[in-house]
């Protein structure tokens, strides 16, 4: 298993892993352009020259960034792919010097498992909201909000 930043020959693999959760509304749809010009942010698992996970960070102030479209192929969910997605980008995090990570999520155990708390979505910041414009959920959101201090 590969663990790497993303490139351009993986956005319509990164588009088809975060595809298959939007159809069964397990996370936001990102269209292909959304994808080539967040590239950067975005970290994939590769197993046999196919990526197979996909993850981003996106920085949302000094002290916050958020973890993004986690989206592991469904035939290999059982080999920890999602867990070295996430660590992935906790050490993008403690690098660029962001000292907590946060994650809107369907799966908030996942991410308890990796040493996230559950927090009220209220105490996070406005800026946070900024996808929820564009969620048919908007006003009936169900994601639980987690957190992690980056050591």
């Amino acid at each position: 298993m590969n663990v790497r930043n993303a490139k351009i020959s993986d956005v319509p693999a990164i588009h088809a892993l975060i595809s298959t959760y939007a159809e069964r509304d397990r996370m936001l749809f990102r269209s292909m352009a959304d994808i080539y010009e967040n590239l950067q942010t975005f970290t994939v698992a590769e197993l046999d020259g196919q990526v197979v996970g996909c993850c981003a960070l996106e920085v949302i102030w000094s002290d916050l960034a958020e973890v993004k479209s986690l989206a592991v192929d469904g035939a290999k969910k059982a080999m920890g792919i999602g867990r070295m997605m996430v660590n992935a980008v906790i050490e993008q995090s403690a690098a660029l010097g962001i000292p907590r990570v946060f994650a809107l999520t369907l799966e908030p155990e996942f991410f308890r498992k990796l040493s996230f708390e559950i927090v009220e979505k209220e105490t996070l910041p406005m800026k946070v909201w900024s996808d929820c414009a564009r969620c048919p959920k908007q006003q009936h959101c169900d994601e639980i909000a987690v957190i992690k201090k980056v050591s």
